[in-house]
C-alpha cells in the first residue's frame, strides 16, 4: 500500500470521526463565506416562530428586502422553533421588531424578514443576545399553501357548481320575474331606511357597549347576588304561609282604613270648615301678635323705647295687680271646668261687698276703683 491511498483513508476517518461528533446537516450547517452578517462588529438576534417552514440555515435575513444577516442556527424550543441570527452591527432595528419567514417569489427561495412596527412607537434597539417573542412572529403564505387553496377552490369548491346554482336559481324565479323586482326595491328601501338610521345604530350600539362595561365593572356584585339570590328565595319559599297571612289581614285593615274615612269624612270636613274662621282670625291678628313679642323680652317697657333711654336716666311705674279669685277665675280659667268656681267662693266669702256687678262679670280692674278692705 502507498502513501497516498493511506493518507486518503486517514482523512476519510478523521472526517467521518468529525462528523459524526459534530452531527453532520449537509453543506448548510457549515457558514458559508460572504455572507451578511460576518463582518466585524455583528451582533447575535433570536427569535421564537412558530412554523419555520423551509427556512434552513445560511438562510438569508432581510429588511425592506435588502439583505442585513444569515440564519446561524435552527433549533426546537418547546411546541416552536428558534432561530439564531447574525446581523451586521450597522442595522439598527427597535426591540419590538415583527418577524416573519417571507418568500421572494412564487418559486423564489425563503428567507426571515424584521420589519419595524408601524402603528406603535419603536422600543430600544435589539443588541447582541436580544430574543423576539413568539407574539412578535408570523408568515406570509407559502407556495404549497397558494397552490392547495387554489386546488381547493377549482376541484371540490363552488366554481364547478357555478351552473348548477344558476339553473336552480333560473328554475326558481321563472314566471315571477316582478315579485323578484319587487323583492329588489323593498331591499333597497329597506337598505336605505337603515342607512337613514345608521348615526342611531351606532348610538345604540355605544350605549350598549356602555351597559355591557358598567355589568363588567359590577361583576364582583353580580356574582355575590347570584350566589345570594338562590338562599334568599329558599327563605321567601319557607316563608310563603307568612307572607300570604301577613297579605291577607293587610287587605283587612285597609278595608277597616278605608270604612273608617269613609264614616269620618264628613265629621273631618266639618271640622276643617269649623277651624277655618279660626285660622283666618289668627293670620288676621299676625302683624299685631308680632308686635306684642317685642314687649314680652322688656315687660313692662316696651322695647321700643329702650333704646333712647341713656346713662342716669329713670323710669316710674305704678302697678295695681287683681289677685282676687273673681279676676284669676276669669284669667286663667275662663271655658275651663273650673270656670266660675273661685268667683263663687269669693261670693261665699263676701269679698266683693259694695261692687255692683262683680268685677268677674264686668268692668275693668284698672278703672274701677279699688278698695283696700276686699280682696288680698
Amino acid at each position: 500500500m502507498t502513501r497516498k491511498p493511506l493518507r486518503l483513508m486517514i482523512i476519510g476517518s478523521i472526517a467521518a470521526t468529525v462528523a459524526a461528533g459534530c452531527g453532520w446537516h449537509g453543506l448548510n450547517s457549515l457558514p458559508m463565506p460572504g455572507t451578511q452578517g460576518s463582518a466585524p462588529g455583528a451582533y447575535t438576534v433570536r427569535a421564537q416562530l412558530p412554523d419555520v417552514t423551509t427556512i434552513q440555515e445560511n438562510s438569508r435575513v432581510r429588511v425592506a428586502d435588502v439583505n442585513v444577516g444569515t440564519v446561524t442556527k435552527i433549533e426546537r424550543q418547546g411546541w416552536h422553533a428558534l432561530i439564531t441570527m447574525t446581523i451586521n452591527g450597522d442595522v439598527t432595528l427597535p426591540s419590538n421588531v415583527t418577524v416573519k419567514v417571507g418568500q421572494t417569489s412564487l418559486f423564489g427561495s425563503t428567507h426571515v424578514e424584521l420589519d419595524p412596527p408601524t402603528d406603535t412607537p419603536a422600543a430600544e434597539r435589539l443588541h447582541n443576545g436580544s430574543i423576539i417573542p413568539l407574539s412578535a412572529a408570523g408568515s406570509y403564505p407559502t407556495t404549497e399553501q397558494t397552490l392547495a387553496a387554489m386546488s381547493l377552490l377549482l376541484n371540490g369548491g363552488g366554481i364547478g357548481h357555478i351552473q348548477d346554482i344558476s339553473k336552480a336559481l333560473r328554475t326558481a324565479f321563472a314566471g315571477r320575474e316582478q315579485d323578484l323586482r319587487s323583492l329588489i326595491s323593498q331591499l333597497d328601501e329597506f337598505i336605505g331606511h337603515v342607512d337613514d338610521q345608521t348615526g342611531d345604530i351606532i348610538a345604540a350600539t355605544e350605549s350598549l357597549n356602555a351597559l355591557v362595561g358598567q355589568f363588567s365593572e359590577q361583576k364582583p356584585l353580580l356574582d355575590n347576588a347570584l350566589r345570594t339570590i338562590p338562599d334568599a328565595l329558599t327563605v321567601l319559599k319557607d316563608q310563603r304561609s307568612a307572607l300570604a297571612d301577613a297579605l291577607d289581614r293587610f287587605g283587612k285593615f285597609s278595608a277597616l282604613t278605608a270604612n273608617v274615612v269613609n264614616q269620618t269624612k264628613d265629621s273631618l270636613i266639618r271640622e276643617l270648615k269649623d277651624i277655618a274662621p279660626v285660622l283666618e282670625s289668627l293670620a288676621n291678628a299676625g302683624p299685631a301678635l308680632t308686635r306684642s313679642l317685642s314687649l314680652l323680652s322688656t315687660f313692662p317697657w316696651p322695647k321700643e323705647t329702650l333704646t333712647k333711654w341713656f346713662r342716669g336716666d329713670y323710669a316710674n311705674m305704678s302697678l295695681v295687680i287683681d289677685l282676687t279669685l273673681s279676676r284669676l277665675d276669669s284669667s286663667f280659667f275662663t271655658g275651663t271646668r273650673w270656670e266660675g268656681d273661685l268667683t263663687e267662693l269669693e261670693l261665699q266669702w263676701g269679698r266683693t261687698i259694695g261692687q255692683t256687678p262683680s268685677p268677674y262679670t264686668a268692668g275693668n280692674p284698672l278703672i274701677i276703683p279699688y278698695r283696700t278692705d276686699q280682696g288680698p
